[in-house]
């Protein structure tokens, strides 16, 4: 009838909606709200025994040739309880991999030329740590060249030199010394005659060690057994995001330090040696990516490439001070992976954003990265929301809420920022989920590896815990596919609800995880502090959600010399890189208001160079 309104229920719009989201995404979850027995977060104490020394050699003896005890380990690390969680049952379907993928323009990368990412921070700024734009200025003004920052550089980064090796050496596992001079030479060359590439063109950068870099083993942090045929086989391709890099003019100086196959959060790795937290050496610099992590809050680098599985590009940046961006799942390149992202950690807010786009760039021979369509920055005026979880983020320690607090404060009454209220779902259930895929996978990975013996190359702690991964069921690994499901289903519905809204908690809980006495020798597992450390990370790998981490203040550490950075997390919607970067540049802010401190031990590698140059 002519003029009759057409009233549609809840679930009309819900479903025309998610039909809208359809043609905004593929491989979209639908948004539906968790049951409220989902929502309802219950923390439960872990009873995971914390070792290290020769207990945890001895107890990984006993563990990795025993069957018996490898199963009462992966059930007391409750494991098996996801798949009781409420609510779940045979209706919800699972899902092995969060491929949401944004849909529309996949064009080229935004500019690199604008103001904020090619001028350099004024020289008197408080805690100024190097950036991408003043390298770019010291080779423009000709007060040094890329031969001479490698020149300076190389001596504080080699693992080659014996006696000589620097301090700050163990950030990084290996360089191929002759190849960054060459590379250094051609970037001198270029700029020499007018001909540089952009404003990446010459500067230092380093790559994880388990990131694929052409005529590199990618080590993993493990110790190398040229016995191992694993050990023997140089890549023959750089990834992709390093390889856009390269293209750029950008010099990878060397491979970089990580706890062993990215199995913990310390950073601890007996074998390659523990990489520096340089605002505190008595605290670990976190993991994996310690070696980023390290290198960055020690001004050898302003930006490296790291993986994230359950936060390894945001724990590490969050103990050192700086900035780790998890993109969105496929957007940098495709992985044999559930969890596992490769994306930019550096020192400034301006190089996060300068590395981002050029490592996302389309990579046309891969179909699962391709599909994502460019990110591009939220309309001028556009409404900012942060979504908050008030029970998950009660756990974490007073002095990293402090700081939490202090910042939503400033966001909301300086920045234009809204707070409103959350509720997620399988918060406890989903966590075990996550540590229980990540763990599974890396067990496939090491039979790849060495089918022979897959825990050979591996240290103590890390047998442990792959060996008990071997004994996740199917049907437990399909109940983590249904976690993942539920979640992903319930934040496509918050941002129904809140379009555009940043989810926002702690990058960690704690501030700091304090070296203890035989760590260094043998390892150390401690699975309860493990767990407690990625207690907000993991929501944005389960979901492939993207999330960036920045340093939002200091506190007082418990030991040792030095305070420890606290950061502060944001996770976007899917494809939502360029809104993140937004809002870092916010708490960025925030940290000027407050101060950015350098560590003691921080290097000028500019300056270095410089006095090279003259």
């Amino acid at each position: 009838m002519v003029g009759e309104v057409v009233r549609l229920g809840s679930a009309q719009i819900s479903e025309a909606i998610t039909a809208q989201m359809a043609d905004k995404f593929a491989n979209y979850p639908g948004a539906k709200e968790a049951p409220a027995a989902a929502l309802e977060y219950h923390h439960e104490e872990d009873h995971n025994p914390p070792l290290r020394g020769w207990p945890l050699v001895i107890a990984s003896t006993l563990l990795s040739n025993s069957s018996v005890l490898q199963k009462w380990l992966w059930n007391n690390a409750k494991f098996g309880q996801p798949k009781h969680a409420p609510g779940l049952d045979s209706s919800v379907p699972w899902r092995v991999k969060p491929d949401v993928a944004p849909l529309g323009e996949t064009g080229p990368m935004l500019p690199l030329e604008e103001g904020y990412l090619v001028t350099p921070k004024s020289a008197d700024c408080k805690g100024r740590f190097n950036s991408i734009a003043d390298y770019h200025e010291l080779y423009k003004s000709g007060q040094a060249t890329p031969l001479d920052v490698v020149e300076a550089l190389l001596p504080l980064i080699r693992r080659d030199i014996g006696d000589e090796e620097s301090k700050y050496a163990v950030a990084f596992i290996e360089s191929n010394v002759d190849e960054v001079l060459q590379h250094a030479r051609e970037s001198t060359e270029r700029w020499k005659e007018g001909k540089q590439l952009g404003i990446l063109d010459g500067v230092p950068f380093g790559v994880k060690a388990d990131t694929e870099v052409k005529g590199y083993v990618s080590t993993m942090g493990m110790k190398v057994d040229k016995t191992v045929a694993y050990f023997n086989k140089p890549e023959p391709e750089t990834c992709w995001p390093a390889l856009k890099m390269q293209e750029q003019g950008a010099i990878m100086v060397g491979k970089m330090n990580q706890h062993e196959i990215g199995m913990d959060t310390t950073g601890c790795n007996p074998v390659t040696g523990t990489a520096t937290n340089w605002y505190n050496t008595r605290y670990f610099p976190g993991g994996s990516s310690s070696g980023a992590g390290s290198g960055l809050c020690a001004g050898l680098v302003p930006v490296a490439i790291g993986t994230d599985a359950g936060g390894s590009m945001r724990i590490p940046p969050a103990f050192c001070g700086v900035y780790g961006l998890k993109p969105t799942f496929n957007r940098t390149c495709s992985r044999a992976t559930s969890m596992c992202v490769v994306g930019p950690m550096t020192s400034t807010v301006a190089d996060l954003t300068i590395a981002y786009r050029v490592m996302s760039q389309p990579n046309p021979s891969d179909p699962g990265q391709n599909l994502l369509c460019l990110s591009v920055p939220p309309s001028p005026g556009s409404k900012k929301t942060l979504g908050i979880c008030r029970a998950w983020i009660a756990r974490a320690d007073p002095d990293v809420l402090k700081v939490f607090s202090s910042c939503v404060e400033y966001l909301t009454t300086v920045k234009g920022y809204t707070a409103v209220d959350i509720s997620l779902p399988y918060l406890r259930e989903g966590q075990l989920a996550h540590a229980a895929t990540c763990l599974t996978e890396a067990a496939t990975e090491a039979f790849a590896r060495n089918p022979s013996n897959y825990l050979a190359p591996l240290n103590h702690a890390n047998r442990m815990l792959v060996s008990a991964a071997t004994h996740t069921p199917a049907t437990d690994y399909l109940s983590y596919g249904q976690i993942r499901h539920v979640i992903m289903a319930h934040l496509a519905w918050l941002w129904e609800q809140h379009p555009d809204m940043i989810v926002l908690t702690p990058t960690t809980p704690i501030a700091g995880w304090k070296i203890c006495d035989g760590d260094e020798a043998y390892g150390c597992s401690d699975g309860n502090l493990s767990i407690k450390n990625m207690t907000f990370a993991w929501v944005a790998n389960t979901s492939g959600c993207p999330a960036v981490t920045c340093p939002g203040g200091y506190v007082e550490a418990e030991q040792g010399e030095g305070v420890l950075p606290v950061g502060v997390m944001g996770m976007g919607e899917w494809g939502a890189e360029e809104q993140l970067l937004g809002f870092a540049r916010d708490v960025e802010g925030f940290l000027e208001v407050e101060g950015r401190r350098r560590p003691k031990e921080w290097v000028d590698v500019v300056g270095l160079a410089r006095g090279k140059g003259e």
